[in-house]
């Protein structure tokens, strides 16, 4: 079996997945992949947002009492959890022109390699009769599905996530000040973004979001090129989003690049750490399977430890 399983995973390279062009089929293969081998699945759980309390009925499991509220009260009550309602899943998708960025060393250009995470999402939600609903935006939303877990919603969602780019800048902040407003019942929200905005702007969108209840994950997009800068010649730099291009010698340039890079995802990180927000980094070149089995098994570890604090 152990044999069998390599074998499937071998196809799960992302210059392998880049190829497949049908996106049903490449999240469908992603979500084989990271959990072929599994006895149980790293999604189920996968919110762990605070509901409310209820009283303890004889046959409740024990290990949900609240014994801080027993010390207050004497009674008996029990913590409740998002997860254990339907769960509203809303991918949260960047298009604007940053993100048809690709380098050498990627397989996939990052809004290929986003939208193929957020379906693979999907997919998993859907299959335990959850909903999915999607946003996409560049400097604003200019398309919104509510969430629905309708048999045929699957299609749908891939259709509208297919070659959507555009010219536009990217505007975190009023994407997701609009997007918490729309959103009738608190959900969990997958943004997935190369972040192409200020930290402060980023970090303000977010807040609202957490004021309206919501349970946020950032998957924060980036090419390998991005992250590491190896361009040593003299190289002509062309500006995406409304940017200038710009010639110059990237050698006397990389270590403050780097350093700026680090500085923007280190504020970034720390920001959501304080808010509750679950920050991911995704390097576009790594196996898709790979980084979302390794961010879902953290996650389920957390909601473990969650509970029994």
């Amino acid at each position: 079996m152990a044999e069998v399983a390599e074998d499937y995973r071998k196809y799960l390279d992302p210059r392998t997945l880049a190829k497949i062009g049908a996106l049903d089929l490449r999240a469908r293969m992603v979500v084989e992949g990271f959990i072929s081998g599994m006895h149980r699945s790293p999604y189920k759980g996968f919110s762990i947002e605070f509901a409310e309390h209820r009283e303890y009925v004889q046959g409740d499991d024990i290990r949900h009492i609240d014994w801080k509220v027993y010390g207050r009260t004497d009674k008996y009550y029990l913590k409740q959890y998002e997860e254990e309602t339907n769960l509203q899943l809303m991918l949260v998708c960047d298009t604007s022109e940053s993100m048809t960025y690709k380098s050498a060393s990627a397989a996939m250009s990052k809004y290929d390699y986003g939208i193929s995470a957020g379906a693979a999402l999907a997919y998993l939600t859907l299959q335990q009769q959850d909903a999915v609903g999607l946003t996409l935006f560049d400097t604003g939303i200019y398309r919104y599905m509510k969430p629905s877990n309708h048999p045929t919603h699957w299609k749908t969602l891939i259709h509208e996530m297919a070659g959507k780019t555009g010219p536009k800048k990217t505007g975190i902040r009023a994407v997701l000040d609009d997007l918490a407003e729309r959103m009738g019942r608190r959900g969990l929200v997958a943004v997935f973004s190369d972040l192409f905005d200020s930290v402060d702007e980023i970090l303000a969108g977010l807040k609202h979001m957490r004021y309206r209840r919501h349970e946020v994950i950032l998957f924060h997009l980036l090419d390998p090129d991005e992250r590491t800068f190896p361009f040593k010649q003299t190289t002509l730099f062309e500006g995406m989003e409304q940017m200038p291009h710009i010639l110059t010698e990237p050698r006397a340039l990389r270590q403050r690049y780097l350093e700026e890079v680090d500085l923007f995802c280190s504020r970034l990180k720390k920001g959501c750490r304080d808010m509750g927000v679950d920050y991911h980094l995704m390097d576009t070149s790594d196996r898709l399977d790979v980084t979302l089995s390794q961010y879902l098994a953290a996650r389920s570890a957390a909601i473990q430890k969650y509970k029994k604090g």
